[in-house]
């Protein structure tokens, strides 16, 4: 037995694991607690000032001050800071203004996100657990879970999670569903007894109850052994707030991005500085255009497009059940190409229902026929669940129970009027080796009716004879079989219910189920969530592969995996024993072929992630439980659940499910494919309209011309018509078939689908008719050619906003009024180029002079020609 150790020291009894190995007086006197009347108050207090609250490592909570510093750590972002303050530098304080104001909205809004991310994580914790059952001082008591200490006595009831780590010292009855720690689905037996074995796994240890695992039968007492960290769970989420996180698609495509930017920048600026020199231009007129040209090229608010983009997301997808802990994974989810789901709670309903009822062959229910009525009170009144609540349907037991419950119910049982009118007088509980239950009750006429349940076979082992519509008749052993293979095939749990009438009580009602005679059949199943089948179909037609991963039978996978249309009528599943038993290589040649794993540990999902990140697919993982964390981590996209899922899990994941349903995910797919186009659609306008500028100022001394804009009507072009249409672009709706293509490919660049074509070739039509522009108005002075210019290349840049806002169908057939944002964005533009050029305060800032009705005509052209242009594109790319 273990040595006493006193509190305080390094011995202190959190530290100990093997309290499985003694018994509950011994450990009791070890944490110096009374086995029968529990903790004083004075010392409960002293304790939990010395040793914390019952709380769980949240990882290391960021300061506010660390997480608005994070913002400014982009590539992009030091970018800007540096285009910054060379515009200062130079004497250009407009752009200077706009980069850091474009800098400050950037950190902002992802400052914001992170926050409130961090807050409703903070208040998911604390849903958790809330309130605990304890005796100190002799009495029951309702305290906070967070205040219970080493050597409180807890009192455990069905419905209640587990608030800490608990040797067991009484149990009666007592089923615990350890799934959250230990990924086995089936509930537990727990007994008092100690264990031999010092090196046991946490799942055998029966006499142990661990934090957040839930009480699904019976009662029972424990003494609390392990608080917040020092508990199991807690030691598992001190280990996962090491693990290191994955690159999301979105961050590997910016930094690409950014390298291939910045050098093109450098490269073209370089270029035109030194043809400038060499056609005798001034030093300080080229270096000044020269650094305004690279200011203009750089996007700079790409930061905040992308940011927005997401943030934007992030609040649909809270509206659609999703909560974003890491703002990235948001677009990342457009990207997957696996989805990888458990089946209960996620794809099923996590409760289980009376589907199907079988009585002598028939299965639906003929209310006249008084065999199927005493049925329906046999699920009613040899049952231990409870329904609670103004309208009865808030059920309190074993799943299995209420299940019956509900049956019964369905029936058209009233089940406070049944179980008034038919005490129960006498049980023979179940038990692990029984399989069943019987209970006697007293009838209002003075018999006493007794009804058994449980497994088909530990009934038909019993029974000899069956009710038959005329009365007993011998048991068709055969025909029941047969009904009990069917059922089970369909992925049913099946339970047998037989009856019998006593005259007086029998005094060994165990004694005395030899009597009962056969009676009927109940199939349950969990059945799938609504929505889940059209979400997998949707997920097919988006070139998405959904996967079930479960701990259930293969036989109960399977039907519902077919159920939903995930698995063919002839469809394999793959078993955990099989899974463990393959290589790696050959998981990984296997793995894209398959759709459902059943009787799979935790462990193994993390190989299933590895597999298929292997074979180069985007995964996204489902879980709930602590075990879920590791693969919620390794995954592309870890996604926990908000309502049963745990801490650890939550702590792990890039996503909540707030409702735990698959449909949710497939929305947010939806959302995180909608992203990444508005994105794409952003580096679409601003790399073509800067590339027009560029074309403009680089080809303008070749063909012998005069500078055909000054510095500050680059960065009047770039202030004008970049900020607030790229902002409306990363709200922009999603395209109609934007959940029928195939997801992209992991690696694929931002510039992949012709977007460099398509800036290159647009950007060189804008430089044209601006060059154009320019030639007419050469016999006119420079500010008047000037403003024809830059009107110019205006006008072409709403034309090209206004068309590229649908990325693939016709922005007239969709309506200019599908994205409103826009329209209020693009207004304004030619407001302010009619004040640039028709006010004396814009000729005088600007260095131009005012238009003749018909140039000004000619240069708004230029924007119908641009719409035009880019609009038979994409005719041609759609016929493609």
């Amino acid at each position: 037995m273990s040595q006493p150790a006193r509190l305080g020291t390094k011995d202190h009894p959190h530290h100990i694991s093997h309290w499985h190995m003694d018994e509950g007086a011994a450990i009791a006197q070890h944490l110096h607690s009374d086995i029968k009347n529990g903790l004083s108050a004075a010392e409960a207090a002293a304790r939990l000032a010395k040793y914390g609250p019952n709380i769980l490592p949240e990882g290391k909570r960021r300061r506010w001050f660390l997480i608005l510093a994070e913002q400014f750590k982009d590539v992009m972002v030091l970018l800007l800071v540096v285009a910054a303050a060379i515009a200062a530098f130079i004497g250009e304080p407009q752009d200077t203004i706009v980069i850091l104001v474009i800098l400050l909205l950037n950190a902002g809004i992802g400052f914001v996100q992170q926050m409130r991310s961090e807050r409703a994580m903070a208040a998911l914790r604390h849903l958790a657990l809330s309130q605990a059952l304890v005796r100190r001082e002799g009495s029951v008591r309702n305290v906070p879970s967070a205040d219970l200490v080493s050597g409180d006595l807890v009192l455990l009831e069905a419905g209640n999670l587990v608030p800490a780590d608990l040797r067991l010292i009484e149990s009666v009855d007592l089923a615990i569903a350890e799934a959250t720690l230990t990924g086995e689905s089936l509930p537990v037996e727990k007994a008092i007894a100690p264990l031999a074995d010092a090196d046991i796994a946490l799942g055998d240890r029966t006499n142990m109850a661990y934090r957040g695992t839930l009480v699904t039968r019976g009662r029972g007492l424990g003494l609390v052994v392990a608080t917040g960290a020092r508990t199991e769970i807690g030691r598992i989420a001190h280990a996962l707030a090491k693990a290191v996180e994955r690159q999301t698609p979105l961050e590997a495509r910016l930094a690409d991005l950014v390298r291939r930017l910045a050098l093109g920048v450098l490269a073209v600026c370089a270029i035109f500085f030194a043809l400038g020199l060499l056609r005798g231009e001034p030093v300080m007129t080229m270096l000044l255009t020269a650094v305004s040209l690279a200011v203009a090229a750089v996007p700079e608010a790409l930061p905040a497009v992308v940011t927005i983009a997401l943030a934007f997301g992030a609040v649909r997808m809270v509206q659609q059940q999703v909560l974003v802990r890491r703002l990235s994974a948001v677009e990342a989810l457009g990207s997957v190409t696996f989805i990888c789901a458990d089946k209960t709670g996620t794809l099923t309903r996590n409760e289980m229902l009376v589907e199907r009822l079988w009585l002598d062959g028939a299965t639906h229910p003929d209310m006249k026929d008084s065999r199927w009525r005493l049925l329906h009170e046999a699920m009613c009144l040899n049952n231990d669940a409870s329904a609670a609540g103004a309208d009865r349907t808030t059920w309190l037991g074993d799943p299995t129970e209420t299940a019956l419950l509900a049956g019964a119910m369905a029936g058209g049982i009233d089940l406070a009027i049944c179980r008034e009118g038919a005490p129960r007088v006498d049980e023979a509980p179940f038990t692990s080796e029984r399989r069943r239950m019987t209970t006697l009750h007293s009838a209002a006429d003075g018999a006493l009716r007794g009804f058994m349940k449980g497994a088909p076979e530990a009934l038909l082992d019993l029974c000899r004879a069956q009710c038959g519509a005329a009365g007993a008749t011998p048991l068709d052993r055969h025909k029941i079989e047969a009904a009990v293979a069917d059922m089970a095939a369909e992925g049913y749990r099946v339970l047998a219910f037989a009856t019998a009438t006593f005259d007086v009580a029998p005094d060994d009602l165990s004694a005395s189920e030899a009597h009962f005679a056969f009676l009927g059949l109940v199939g349950m199943m969990d059945p799938p969530r609504a929505g889940v089948a059209e979400a997998i179909a949707e997920c097919r037609h988006a070139g998405i592969h959904p996967v079930m991963i479960t701990g259930d039978h293969p036989v109960t996978a399977a039907a519902v995996a077919r159920r939903l249309g995930l698995l063919a009528a002839n469809g394999a599943v793959l078993s955990g024993p099989e899974l463990a038993a393959l290589s790696t290589h050959e998981l990984q040649a296997r793995v894209r072929d398959i759709a459902v794993y059943a009787r799979v540990d935790p462990a193994q999902k993390t190989a299933i992630v590895a597999a298929l990140q292997a074979q180069g697919e985007i995964a996204a993982m489902t879980g709930d439980g602590v075990n879920d964390a590791p693969a919620l981590k390794r995954a592309d996209i870890g996604i926990a659940m908000g309502k049963l899922g745990t801490d650890v899990a939550r702590e792990a994941a890039d996503l909540v499910l707030l409702d735990d349903a698959f449909p949710s995910i497939v929305a947010a797919v939806r959302e995180g494919r909608r992203i990444y186009d508005n994105i794409r659609k952003f580096l679409r306008y601003i790399l073509t309209t800067n590339m027009g500028e560029l074309w403009t100022l680089f080809l303008a001394p070749l063909l012998g011309l005069p500078l055909p804009l000054l510095p500050i009507h680059i960065l009047w072009i770039n202030l004008a018509t970049d900020s607030l249409p790229s902002l409306a672009l990363a709200v922009d709706k999603a395209e109609p078939d934007i959940m029928h293509r195939k997801p992209r490919a992991p690696r694929e660049s931002l510039f992949a689908g012709g977007l460099w074509l398509h800036a290159f070739w647009v950007g060189l039509l804008m430089a044209g008719l601006a060059l154009a522009a320019q030639t007419l108005s050469l016999e006119k002075p420079a500010a008047y050619m000037h403003g024809m210019v830059f009107a110019t290349l205006t006008f072409a840049q709403i034309g090209h906003v206004m068309a590229i806002h649908t990325a693939r169908s016709s922005a007239l057939g969709r309506g200019f009024w599908s994205n409103r944002w826009l329209l209020l964005a693009v207004v304004p533009i030619p407001l302010l180029l009619l004040a640039a050029l028709y006010t004396p305060l814009g000729n005088a800032i600007l260095r131009v002079t005012p238009l003749d009705g018909a140039d000004l005509g000619l240069t708004a052209l230029a924007g119908i020609v641009i719409f035009a242009a880019v609009e038979i594109e994409k005719a041609i790319r759609h016929r493609k």
